[in-house]
């Protein structure tokens, strides 16, 4: 598996692992998911070189980031050795199965997550390949011994489109991905193409309050059904109820309530990606009391408002928010969860293109902090020749400026180590800090962890 230290790579990986194949794989940062995988008994290299690939080798897996020129890659297309893409194994592990799609530009990690979990609690025992781990069992990917299987489809350079579900939710559409997108309507026009994708016996789901999602399901031949926080919905949730890192929701079909559902996580845009796992369960026969314990029983995934520890009277708190939409929604749900209490967010924008597309949306995403520092831009992907630090100093600016109103205050810092020591010299007992980005911003916290280790074995 070349590659091998994204995210869907890593829950691929845990899947062959499964399916009883002996799995060895590659990659220029692996640092956690090496640690994960070689647990797991994974050979696994640093850096990619020819002499990688063992006489015994069947077949390669590449990663979307990995280019024709990579030396595995050409050294098994030289052995005449089978090479599939990461997407093109998806969709042959979906062909053999009752296959459930989750698209969309926020939220899909942590839906086919839910439901992942509803279907066990339906004694389902389905399989799924998840972006992020499940905080419960730390796995992302897994095989069943049922005929369904749950997969994250991603609509980065149209991957989505090699997948052939039954069943399929678009949570929403918003401007990402600038790299492979020129346009906003090209996008749109990627989910309408997805939404033909969906068997015409199936059914596909989409946000009742996102209009270009709703635009893209009108070229389904499978039955549409909506959901959203309005009665106007096919499934609505309504009665909110927030309490500390809980909500309760009442759930809703048509005018017909259907349950009430407690969710062991916070936050509105959690409630929608529930309610999205609950409906697209319910449509395809799954019995709503199995819907309801699979909820109750989701303790979430890595990196989604996960509580990672305290440090110094400190709470820590990662998040892979690194849209404005995700940071905003993030943020809120900070604020309510922890009242007054002064909320750092540690920042690490994601991609120069994103970042430069949007600066204006990102200058209004952090009102809800009281400190904000900027790290240097992360610019994964990107083979690019602007410097990342002049560019994140903007943002930070453009931040500053923003934030006259609300009293935040905004700091670029030049290196995740500046930025561990203004935190470190600047935080007091009680404060909350929370690790933004999809990156390596998590170091920051692992810093803090460390030091607090180190401090106890003293």
């Amino acid at each position: 598996m070349v590659g091998i230290g994204g995210s869907g790579m890593k829950a691929l990986a845990e899947y062959l692992l499964d399916a009883g194949c002996t799995v060895s794989g590659s990659d220029v940062q692996v640092l956690e998911t090496a640690r994960i995988l070689r647990d797991r008994g994974l050979c696994i290299h640093h850096g990619h070189d020819a002499a990688h690939l063992t006489a015994d080798v069947d077949l390669v897996v590449y990663s979307p980031a990995v280019d024709s020129g990579n030396p595995e890659l050409q050294a098994a297309r030289r052995r005449k050795i089978a090479c599939r893409s990461y997407v093109e194994m998806l969709g042959r592990l979906m062909r053999d199965r009752i296959g459930f799609s989750i698209a969309g530009t926020h939220g899909k990690s942590t839906t086919t997550a839910m439901l992942a979990s509803i279907m066990r609690a339906a004694g389902d025992q389905p399989s799924a390949i998840i972006g992020a781990s499940m905080l419960d069992h730390n796995l992302s990917g897994w095989l069943g011994n049922g005929d369904k299987i749950v997969v994250e489809s991603c609509e980065y350079q149209r991957h989505f489109l090699e997948l052939s579900p039954r069943f399929a939710a678009i949570l929403n559409i918003e401007p990402d991905h600038f790299d492979c997108f020129n346009t906003f309507e090209s996008s749109c026009d990627a989910f309408a193409e997805f939404a033909t994708r969906v068997a015409d016996d199936g059914a596909l789901l989409v946000n009742a309050e996102c209009p270009a999602a709703t635009r893209a399901a009108a070229q389904s031949a499978a039955q549409v059904a909506t959901f959203g926080t309005r009665p106007g919905a096919d499934w609505w949730a309504s009665d909110l109820r927030h309490s500390g890192m809980t909500t309760r929701f009442r759930m809703f079909r048509s005018e017909r309530f259907v349950s009430e559902i407690l969710l062991g996580l916070p936050g509105k845009h959690n409630v929608l990606n529930a309610l999205a796992a609950a409906a697209l369960a319910c449509i395809s026969g799954t019995p709503i009391n199995a819907v309801r314990h699979g909820l109750q029983d989701f303790t979430g995934i890595q990196r989604r408002f996960e509580h990672v520890g305290s440090w110094r009277g400190m709470t820590l708190i990662d998040d892979f928010a690194h849209h404005p939409t995700a940071v905003q929604a993030t943020l809120d749900t900070a604020r309510r969860v922890f009242g007054s209490r002064r909320i750092w967010c540690a920042f690490q924008p994601h991609q120069m293109t994103r970042t430069q597309k949007l600066l204006p949306e990102f200058a209004h995403s952090f009102r809800e902090a009281d400190q904000v520092l900027i790290a240097p831009i992360y610019a994964a992907r990107e083979n690019t020749a602007g410097d990342t630090n002049t560019l994140a100093d903007r943002l930070a600016g453009d931040l500053a400026a923003a934030a006259n109103a609300t009293g935040t205050s905004t700091r670029f810092c030049g290196s995740l180590d500046r930025m561990i020591a203004t935190i470190e010299d600047e935080s007091q007992p009680g404060d909350v800090l929370i690790t933004m980005g999809a990156g390596d911003i998590y170091r920051v916290h692992h810093e803090f962890t460390r030091r607090l280790q180190r401090h106890h074995t003293l």
